[in-house]
């Protein structure tokens, strides 16, 4: 009767440990994104001459969208996509664009941050912004500027209030 409490305690504290195991490496592996900024209103002046049409294009601050990303040793690197959704309406011609204007801060001396510094089109699929890579440490950068672009304005466009949502995602690579 000994020995059979015996397995059953060494089974029991293998189920636990295995428990605890996969419970600690899938949280290793998790990558996170904070989201920060402030609804960005553009404001399109008023057409005073006939014939005349608007400027066409419109920029925020250069950090109207603050990020700050962690991306595990485990992972190597990971990549930070954005795509936008109709909130609730959207005009197809209108062109929203997004890029990053820094590196923001990080304590990570080998890590890196790539790509996104050119405007890039948003669309309703993601598509990578930028890159970061992990090497022997956490990647963990905060306040990474994003600045938003918005072009196709037009007077063909019919006049409403036109909505979207940013959404950016960040995966393992």
């Amino acid at each position: 009767m000994k020995a059979n409490n015996t397995i059953f305690y060494i089974r029991y504290l293998f189920k636990i440990t295995l428990i605890l195991s996969l419970l600690f490496f899938c949280t290793i592996k998790a990558q996170t994104i904070d989201i920060a900024g402030t609804n960005w209103t553009v404001a399109i002046p008023s057409i005073t001459e006939a014939g005349s049409n608007y400027s066409g294009t419109y920029e925020s601050v250069a950090n109207q969208i603050s990020l700050k990303v962690d991306i595990p040793l485990v992972l190597g690197s990971g990549k930070i996509s954005v795509h936008y959704t109709p909130n609730p309406t959207w005009n197809s011609n209108l062109i929203l664009s997004a890029k990053r204007t820094g590196n923001g801060t990080t304590v990570c001396l080998l890590c890196s941050i790539t790509g996104g510094t050119a405007y890039q089109t948003v669309t309703l699929t993601d598509l990578e912004l930028f890159r970061i890579t992990a090497v022997l440490a956490l990647a963990s950068y905060s306040n990474i500027p994003i600045q938003l672009q918005l072009s196709g304005v037009s007077v063909t466009i019919p006049a409403a209030t036109y909505n979207s949502r940013i959404v950016f995602t960040v995966s393992a690579l």
